[in-house]
């Protein structure tokens, strides 16, 4: 595993405060001239723990191939069913969030697995296709809401208030009843928000599968799954998921302000491999075939590329290559 040391690339210039329950946000990388360090943190709340459902609710119109891609990488997350000659492997990559659990003083907490649960489909675009984060908070209701976390998914043709320009997904948490009047025991549940950037900003939120519309024009890299989108979709959908395990509530692991924080995945802007810097992914595998380049396999012969984690002991970036 490689560790990519350098402080300045951990930084995101401009962080947008966000809607009322919104805790974090995939951002938009921008460029940065503000080069303080600032020190990651826990700050005292829970993290999740124990079993938790993974409910995936699609909002407009997306293939089977495409559901594959990201039901593939969700299961891969505690898959033990790749072979070991397969590494390294999205479950090697998502271990590593448990370095942040083992630093917290009270290990009281049960341990946290995750499932795939419930999906559902929305192919009428039942809010329209314009939605406000409100919208996003009533989509994520529709999944179970005990011990879980419930993901929105906007296909291409949705634009979502703050996409593009401030960011390229969400990740917070709901009261039951502020969604809906109570009929029962009030929950508390995580959820999450991607789009898909395909035809609204690739260059922005499918880096480096794209050409970016900032910094160094390098040229785009091969997408793993043959589909921009989508495995955008899932650098994305990674780094929102490491935020939410590790700082669900706001209260967590995170550095900069709580409005806008940087978390796990976030903390470490357009690093992949070992060697990242501004414009570069860093050292990847490719493949030898299709020249896509990925740094992790999963279920179903899946490749994917995931953010580096910030490893919270040492503050540093650690690559899977």
């Amino acid at each position: 595993m490689a560790f990519f040391q350098n402080h300045q690339y951990f930084l995101l210039a401009i962080l947008f405060c966000l809607v009322h329950f919104t805790l974090a946000s995939r951002q938009v990388p921008k460029s940065s001239q503000d080069d303080q360090l600032m020190v990651f943190q826990y700050h005292n709340g829970p993290l999740l723990s124990g079993k938790i459902s993974i409910n995936l609710i699609w909002y407009g119109k997306f293939n089977p191939s495409e559901r594959s891609i990201i039901v593939d990488f969700v299961t891969s997350l505690s898959s033990s069913s790749i072979p070991t000659t397969n590494q390294p492997s999205v479950a090697t990559w998502w271990q590593a969030t448990e370095k942040y659990y083992h630093l917290l003083k009270s290990k009281k907490a049960s341990p946290l697995v995750l499932s795939l649960g419930t999906q559902i489909l929305d192919e009428t675009y039942s809010l329209g296709k314009s939605l406000t984060r409100q919208q996003i908070e009533q989509l994520s209701s529709k999944g179970e809401q005990k011990n879980a976390i419930n993901i929105v998914l906007t296909s291409s043709d949705v634009a979502v208030d703050g996409f593009c320009s401030s960011s390229c997904g969400t990740h917070g948490s709901l009261l039951s009843s502020e969604i809906a009047p109570s009929k029962g025991k009030i929950y508390k549940f995580a959820y999450i928000w991607v789009g898909n950037s395909a035809t609204q900003c690739p260059g922005q939120c499918a880096w480096p599968f794209y050409q970016p519309m900032y910094g160094p024009q390098t040229p785009p890299l091969v997408s793993p799954n043959n589909n921009v989108g989508l495995d955008g979709m899932v650098i994305n959908l990674a780094t929102l998921m490491a935020g939410t395990v590790t700082n669900p509530f706001g209260n967590g692991y995170f550095q900069g302000p709580a409005s806008a924080p940087l978390e796990a995945a976030s903390a470490c802007p357009g690093v992949y491999g070992s060697g990242a810097y501004p414009g570069y992914a860093g050292k990847l595998l490719v493949d030898t075939t299709t020249g896509a380049s990925y740094n992790a396999y999963g279920t179903n012969r899946k490749k994917f590329l995931l953010p580096a984690l910030l490893d919270p002991s040492t503050s540093t970036c650690s690559t899977l290559v």
